[in-house]
Order: structure tokens, then sequence, then C-alpha cells
């Protein structure tokens, strides 16, 4: 679903863009839209009210009110609450469970109080008063909530008031039921794995036994975004598990409760101690369990079919590579009634195949030199598949519907960013577009792509960054005479006879993509602002090309990678309007890991960079992300030798500032302290800046503003 925050300090057009402009990220964020949930009339949808304090139904035809589905003000009854944060409706739209009282877990997971309304009754009940839940879902029918608190799985009967334990086994940092460990949810997108089958009867679950993961500690220090900042004498500590490259991972298992018997049964499926359960859903009859397993590796994956009742589980669909499996394609999968779709990069690009659940192949849905990004859904009485592809270029984004005989027609053929949100029955949806030359725009559009209505234009804050520095696209060399995708940003009242510094800013990490036709407004456009030219390159290992440009650095990361960002940093900094003798780097994890990789090469001619949460060894990061690229450090010693930022400290002849935040639960604080230690150890002068009690990506009070105020402040000193 599409969720907007509403831009706050509109400007009149000319007036002057400060740092929290560019940086802050409420007020640099175009305006946004009310998330909206499609309806099974397939003519409608609910959102929030302009308050937030009701969930109302719309007309996607013509954007009326037809009623009110829930009021704050309207709850009858003695349970009532003050606010909600979130909702959902149950599948026969009866009964609505919303959320309140928010406590973040990590980067995406959180624990909160539940309530259940019942739309006819206008009443409300709470889930549980036992405390707060996790992970919360309800039943088809609406009558049952299943959800986890500490990290046992129970399930609240609304018709009879009652909690009973699925689990009883679960315990903090050793057994998880019904949610995923921190791997999990970080690396395969694993939010809750608590699902009911069609009629209700059963709650399939994976269960996480963590016992043997180490666990990692942090001083968990209080910022002064905190209320009481100063009250931490004694700063927390906080202990979690988290498998680093080469250390034991959670062994998972897949179980199925039968509230009638109130007896779990443990699939026969060959899950090895050390594969990964990367999904698991019913089919589109809600009878069997589709369960993925995943080697360690990730260059092997078997789709089971599995009967909850028998245990039994057949595979029906393979997939192998010679380097890794991308998530981005097997879990672009849906299960229909009779036949699935799953994502696939076996042809070297990322399309869609068909089967059946014999596991027979019905047909490929699409072909050719360009990638599926985005499975919206099928049309069943058309025939029709709706997607989001590259076909025009790997730094674009279209929608396209997909026929029987796999052609795929642009709903609107334009260079830019699309993305889709269909209704139930795929005959309207909600477009969102931008371009790096226009913010984002929203519309209700039918299933042939003509515009019905205007839902936001962000015509105020296009013209309050009318004169902000763009966005330019062009393909550069990379280290080997490839070409590879760039942009450049140049100050706004760019002088092609003046010479500028240059920043290049860098993330590169495999499958991922920098260089996009969309729009953005972040700190890299105020370092603009300021006079400097801001360049990037996606060099080879990057996503949405062909598989081979980005298998090519399996194994072996950081060396192509920087090899490509220095090639690209040449090209630049040989331009007329660049001074070669002041240029500069930053990046941002990932990133970050590259800044200081480009830094300690022999090849490095930037004057100073700067590396924010920056892997330094990737001995130093989580298993799942790291091995898909790298193996173990067991299976490819050299290979992390050769990767290893750490091990390269003595080359460093440029400038560095490095920064991270103290509370980062992703790329660990240790990362920069370790790289710090050893710099120090050799009398190499460098700076440094922590961000206390911060975590990955500084998203707490101003600190992004802070961050890009003092990069340029680092940049000036050393480049001006």
């Amino acid at each position: 679903m599409l969720a907007g925050t509403l831009c706050a300090g509109i400007q009149a057009e000319g007036a002057t863009l400060g740092l929290d402009d560019y940086c802050d990220i409420a007020t640099a964020t175009p305006a946004g839209v009310k998330e909206m949930t499609p309806m099974a009339d397939g003519e409608s949808y609910s959102c929030l009210s302009e308050d937030g304090r009701a969930i109302e139904q719309y007309s996607y035809r013509t954007g009326k009110l037809m009623r009110v589905l829930f009021s704050l003000d309207g709850v009858k009854g003695a349970v009532k609450i003050d606010g909600f944060d979130g909702y959902q409706l149950s599948e026969n739209e009866k009964k609505i469970l919303l959320w309140n009282n928010v406590e973040k877990i990590y980067r995406h997971t959180f624990r909160a109080d539940y309530y259940v309304y019942d739309i006819a009754r206008m009443t409300m009940q709470k889930v549980s008063d036992a405390g707060a839940q996790q992970g919360a879902v309800m039943s088809h029918d609406g009558r049952m909530v299943a959800y986890q608190r500490g990290n046992n799985i129970f399930i609240s009967n609304l018709d009879y008031n009652t909690d009973v334990a699925v689990t009883t086994d679960g315990e903090r940092n050793r057994i998880i039921n019904g949610t995923p460990d921190w791997g999990y949810e970080e690396e395969f997108g694993v939010l809750n794995t608590m699902r009911w089958s069609a009629d209700d009867n059963t709650l399939a679950y994976i269960r996480f036994d963590e016992t043997d993961v180490p666990a990692y500690s942090f001083d968990n220090y209080k910022s002064y975004c905190d209320e009481e900042p100063e009250s931490d004498l004694y700063p927390a500590t906080y202990t979690y598990k988290y498998p680093l490259a080469g250390f034991p991972n959670s062994k998972v298992s897949v179980h199925a409760y039968d509230l009638n018997t109130r007896i779990t049964k443990t699939m026969d499926l060959p899950i090895g101690e050390t594969d990964y359960v990367p999904s698991m859903e019913f089919d589109g009859k809600g009878k069997k369990l589709m369960v993925m397993i995943l080697n360690r590796d990730q260059n092997a994956l078997k789709l089971y079919v599995t009967d909850p009742g028998s245990t039994i589980g057949t595979p029906i669909v393979s997939m192998t590579s010679n380097a890794w499996l991308s998530p981005a394609a097997y879990q672009m999968v849906e299960y229909y009634d009779d036949d699935f779709v799953i994502g696939s990069e076996e042809s070297g690009y990322r399309h869609l195949y068909l089967y059946n659940y014999n596991g027979v192949l019905q047909r490929q849905l699409t072909k050719g030199d360009f990638n599926i990004t985005a499975l919206y859904g099928r049309d069943a009485k058309k025939n029709l598949f709706f997607v989001q592809t590259t076909s025009l270029g790997a730094i674009n984004r279209n929608v396209a519907s997909v026929n029987s005989k796999g052609d795929v027609r642009l709903l609107n053929g334009v260079e830019g960013t699309e993305n889709a949100w269909f209704s139930k029955n795929f005959q309207y949806y909600l477009r969102s577009y931008s371009s790096a030359t226009t913010p984002t725009r929203y519309s209700i559009c039918n299933a042939d792509g003509k515009q019905l209505l205007s839902v936001q234009d962000n015509a105020e804050y296009a013209a309050k960054y009318a004169s902000a520095p763009k966005m330019e696209f062009l393909q550069v060399p990379n280290a080997v005479g490839e070409m590879m995708n760039a942009y450049i940003i140049k100050p706004a009242d760019f002088d092609p006879s003046h010479k500028y510094p240059l920043m290049m800013y860098q993330y590169n990490g495999p499958d991922s993509q920098e260089v996009l036709n969309r729009w953005r407004m972040e700190g890299l456009f105020y370092v603009a602002s300021q006079g400097y030219i801001v360049a990037a390159v996606d060099g080879r290992g990057t996503g949405n090309r062909s598989r081979a440009w980005a298998n090519s650095v399996y194994c072996r990361l950081g060396q192509d990678e920087t090899a490509d960002q220095l090639a690209g940093a040449a090209y630049f900094a040989a331009l007329p309007y660049v001074d070669a003798g002041r240029t500069s780097c930053f990046g941002w994890s990932y990133g970050g890991y590259m800044t200081l990789m480009e830094l300690t090469d022999p090849n490095c001619r930037f004057k100073c960079g700067v590396a924010m949460a920056a892997v330094t060894d990737w001995r130093f990061y989580d298993s799942i992300y790291t091995e898909r690229y790298m193996r173990t450090p067991q299976q490819n010693l050299s290979g992390y030798e050769a990767a290893s930022a750490l091990r390269r400290t003595g080359q460093l002849n440029a400038g560095l500032l490095i920064m991270s935040g103290t509370s980062d639960d992703n790329v660990h604080y240790y990362n920069t302290l370790k790289f710090a230690s050893k710099l120090n150890y050799e009398g190499k002068i460098f700076d440094m800046m922590s961000y206390a009690g911060f975590e990955h990506s500084l998203r707490m009070c101003n600190a992004r503003s802070r961050l890009f105020d003092k990069l340029v402040h680092y940049l000036d000193s050393n480049l001006k």
C-alpha cells in the first residue's frame, strides 16, 4: 500500500531553499496520498479521513465518499480508543483490525495494542489485555486474531473472549514462533509468518530456533531526541541474536496448528539445519502450503506444495544459479486457484513463469532483454497480467499489461518511474509517476491507463523546488570499457566556464540501483546547491541490467565495483567544468564501504571522502546478505581478505571523515571503531563523527540535515 506524509512549509516560487528544504525528510518529500485499501467490490477503496479519526470508503471512478466504515467518535460500548496508527480489513470486510501505542522493534516490525471493530454493530473489542502484541493477523471471517507475545503464538477468539496459547516454548534470544528473527526481517523482508487457511481451521507458522546464533551487544545511549536524554547515567545494553558471516543461523521449521483438535503438526520437509525458508504461503484455494526452501549458499531453491493434514511436502519447482538467486525474483510470486506465477532470472533477465500445482510449466509470461520489477496481479476475466517493467531502459519503471501471447503493453509509455496499486477487479489503479524533473503525481486510472481523477499533483511543491538543481542522465565507460548508467547534478546557477569541485556519490551494492529516473530531493541536491558537481555511476554488480552484469562481482565484492567507481570519477574529473584537483567521494552503508575501498585504492585520485555507516570488513556483517554474494569466510577466505577495507588502511592517502550511529543494529558501530582504531594504530590523521543513540538511517530528529551540513563543511574545508 502507498502511504505519504504531507509536505510542511511550502514556499513561494523563487524563494531561497535552505538546508532543511533539501535534507529534512518531512520537508523535502513531495506530498503523498493516504493509504488506499482496495475493497472486494472492485469499485471502491478505503482510506483514512482527513483528520485521521475515521476510515472512509470511496469510489475509484468518481472519487466520491460512499460511506464511513469506522469513526473514533461513533464507537458504541465500553471499549473505546483515542486514536490509531493503522488498520486492516478482514477478508469478508465485516471487521476492522486497528492498532495503536506502537513500539518499534527493528526496521519494520513493532509491538502494539490491537483492537477489532465490528462494522455492523459499531462495537470494539481489545484483542488481549495481557500485554502488547506483535504481528497480529485476523482470520478471514474476522472472528479470531492470531498474534505473538513473548515469542509465543496466541489465538484470541472474539466471540468467546478467550486466548488460546498455540505455542509455549517461546523465549527471547532462543525460540521465536510466528515472527521472524533479525536476519529474515532485514534480508528477506519477512515480517510475519502466521497464515490462516481459507476455512480458518488451520494456522500455519514458522518457528525459529536461534539458540546457537551468537548474541551481539552494544551500549544503547540516549540521544537528545529522547525524553530525559541525560537520565542514562548507566547506559542500557542492548543484546540480540545477530549471525555474522560464517556463524550459525536460526534453525527453522514449518508448523500447522489445527484449531479443532488443538494439535500442532510439523511439516515433513527436508529443511536442513543451515537452510532458509524465505517464503511460506497458502495456495490460491487456501488449502495447501507453498513452502520455499533455500540452501545456505542461496544458489539452489525448491518450492514444495505441502498438505497441512498429512504434513507431506512435494517439490514442484527448482531453481539454481552459478552465482546467487535474487529474492527480487523468487519472492515475486502470486498463487491462484489452479496455477501460480513466479519470477526467475534463468533467461539472463528477471521474467515471469506460469506453473500449475503439479510443477508443470504452462508458459513463460514475459521475455526480452529487460526485467520485470513488480507483479501486480491478474485480471482473470481478460487473462491479463499487470506488471512493472524496465522495457524503456534500466533507469525507468513502467506499468504494463501482459496478454496470453506474452505481448507487453505499456499503459503509459513515458520515461520516468511509475507505480501502481490496483483495485480488486483490476479495472482501476492508483498511479504514481515522477521523473528526475517532475515531482511525484498521483492519479486514478482505468485498466487502459487513462486518467480518471487527479489525486495529488504537487503543484505547490513543484513551484517551491523549481530553482533547485536537477539531475541529468548519461552513460560513462567503466574500468573495462563497458557503459555504465550515470547521473550528474549541477548547481542551479551552473556556469560552464567555471571550474567546480566534484563529489562522487555511490552505493553500488549487488543488485542495487542508484541511477533511476525518478524525483528525489535530498542532501545530494543540497551539496550541489553549495557549488559542487555531484555525480554517480552504477558499476558492475548493480541491478536491473543483465544477470551477467550483476553476477560479475560474485565472491569478490569491492574489487570490480571500486575499479568502476574510480573509472567514473576519472570521466567526470576530465570534464571541462570540473577541477580534477578538487574531487571527493561520499557513500552510506554499502556506499560507505565503497568510499573506504576507493580511498585506499592505489589508483585513487580523490582528495578526500566521507563514509557513513560503512561495512569495513564483511566478516562483521550479517550472514544472509554477505554469504549471498560471498559465500562463507570458510569457503572464500581469499575473497573476504581482498574485500576488506580494514586490511587496506595502510594505503589511505586522502582525507577521511568516517561517521556512524552508535545504536545501528544493522551495520554495527563496531565497523567504524575497528577502522578508526587501525588508523590510529598506524598513525593516520582522519576525522570522525558519532551520532549517539541513532540507528542506521538517521531518521530521528533533524539528524540528516546535520549530517549533510557536516558533509558540506568537511568538503569545503578540504576542497575550497
